[in-house]
C-alpha cells in the first residue's frame, strides 16, 4: 500500500470548495532535443500508450527511439513554438482562464498535464491546499481512448489514493457528443468557410490509435465518426462533402484508416489544381499535430502531390463559443456542487 500524504486536520462544519482541473497531454519545456527527450520518454513508458512488455519496450525506447525522435521532434517544435511558449500549454492555460471566469468566483479551477508540468499530482495537491474537498476532473479529449481520457484517469486516481482524506471526485471521460462541443465545432468552421471561402472537401482529422487498441475494446474510432457525422449535421454536409482519416501514426503496427497523409495525397492527386479543407476536432487546443503535421506538413504534401488550395481549420483554442461549451459541461457534470 501507498503511503498516505500527512494533511492538516480538515476545520470542523467547513464548507468543501469545488475545483475543477483540465487535463491536456504535455508539452516539452523548450523546441530543443535536450527538453523532448524527457518530455517523449515519459509519454512513451506509458503502458496505456505503448502496450508492450517494459523490458521489450524500454531498451528499444532509450537505445534507438529516443535518440533519433528527440532531435526531429525538436525541429517541429522550434516551427510552432510561441513566444509565451509551447502552443499546447499556452492554449491550455487560456482555456482554464476563460472557464475560470465563466464559473461562480468560490470555484477553482487549475489544469494539469499528464506528461510535463503542471502534473496531475502538483495541480490536485494544490487545489486541495487550497480548500477544495470536491473535484470536477476533465481531459480534454472529446472523444475518449484508453490511451489519452484513460491514461489521464488513471493519473488522477493514483494521486487521490495518497491522500489521507479523499476528495469526492467526478469525471467527465468524453463529450465527443454533447450538443455545446458540436456547436462550437460547427461554428469553427462556418466562420472560418465565411472568411477564407469553402469548396472541395473536408477532411476531418483525429489522432490514430494502433487497431490492436480498438479491437481489444476501446470505443475511440465509433466515437470521432460519431462526432463528425453531427458536426456535418451542424452544417448541413452531405456524406459526400466530408471525409474521416486518422494522423500521427508511430511504429509499424497497424493503425486505424485512412490515414490523413494518404488521403492528403490521394485527394491532391485525384483532383488536381482543387480544394480541401481540413479541421481536427479531436484536439480542442493546437498543438504539434495540429500546427506541424497538419498545417505546416500537410500542406507541403499536398502542393508536391499537385494540389493547390489547401486550408488548416485552426482548432478550438481560447474561442470564446468554445469556453461557454467548456462551461456549460463542467456546470452540467457538477450539478448540485456548484
Amino acid at each position: 500500500m501507498k503511503s498516505l500524504n500527512p494533511e492538516p486536520k480538515p476545520a470542523a462544519g467547513g464548507r468543501q470548495k469545488t475545483g475543477v482541473l483540465l487535463i491536456n497531454l504535455g508539452t516539452p519545456a523548450a523546441p530543443t532535443a535536450a527538453a523532448v527527450r524527457p518530455y517523449l520518454r515519459s509519454f512513451l513508458s506509458d503502458r496505456r500508450i505503448v502496450e508492450l512488455p517494459a523490458l521489450l519496450w524500454q531498451p528499444l525506447l532509450r537505445g534507438v527511439i529516443l535518440p533519433l525522435r528527440a532531435k526531429k521532434s525538436a525541429a517541429n517544435y522550434a516551427k510552432v513554438w510561441f513566444k509565451e511558449g509551447s502552443p499546447l500549454e499556452v492554449f491550455t492555460r487560456r482555456q482554464c482562464e476563460g472557464l475560470q471566469s465563466r464559473l461562480p468566483e468560490d470555484v477553482a479551477v487549475a489544469y494539469a498535464m499528464s506528461y510535463s508540468e503542471p502534473s496531475i499530482p502538483s495541480a490536485i495537491e494544490a487545489l486541495k491546499a487550497q480548500g477544495v474537498g470536491r473535484l470536477i476532473v476533465l481531459p480534454l479529449y472529446p472523444q475518449y481512448a484508453g490511451s489519452s481520457s484513460g491514461a489521464a484517469l488513471d493519473q488522477v486516481h493514483d494521486a487521490l489514493k495518497r491522500q489521507r482524506n479523499q476528495m469526492s471526485l467526478r469525471t467527465v471521460s468524453r463529450f465527443y457528443d454533447h450538443p455545446a462541443y458540436i456547436g462550437a465545432q460547427a461554428a469553427q468552421i462556418r466562420n472560418y468557410r465565411a472568411q477564407h471561402g469553402s469548396g472541395g472537401k473536408l477532411l476531418f482529422s483525429f489522432h490514430g490509435i494502433p487497431l490492436r487498441h480498438e479491437r481489444n475494446g476501446d470505443p475511440y474510432q465509433s466515437e470521432c465518426r460519431h462526432s463528425a457525422r453531427l458536426i456535418a449535421a451542424e452544417l448541413g454536409l452531405g456524406e459526400q462533402d466530408y471525409e474521416v482519416c486518422f494522423q500521427s501514426r508511430f511504429g509499424p503496427a497497424k493503425w486505424l484508416e485512412p490515414n490523413t497523409q494518404q488521403l492528403i495525397k490521394q485527394l491532391a492527386k485525384k483532383n488536381a489544381g482543387g480544394r480541401i479543407d481540413i479541421a481536427c476536432p479531436g484536439f480542442v487546443a493546437d498543438c504539434l499535430e495540429t500546427m506541424e503535421e497538419i498545417a505546416i506538413s500537410g500542406r507541403e504534401l499536398f502542393h508536391a502531390a499537385g494540389g493547390s488550395d489547401y486550408h488548416y481549420i485552426p482548432c478550438l483554442n481560447d474561442n470564446p463559443d468554445w469556453l461557454d461549451a467548456l462551461a456549460q459541461i463542467v456546470r452540467e457534470n457538477g450539478a448540485g456542487w456548484l
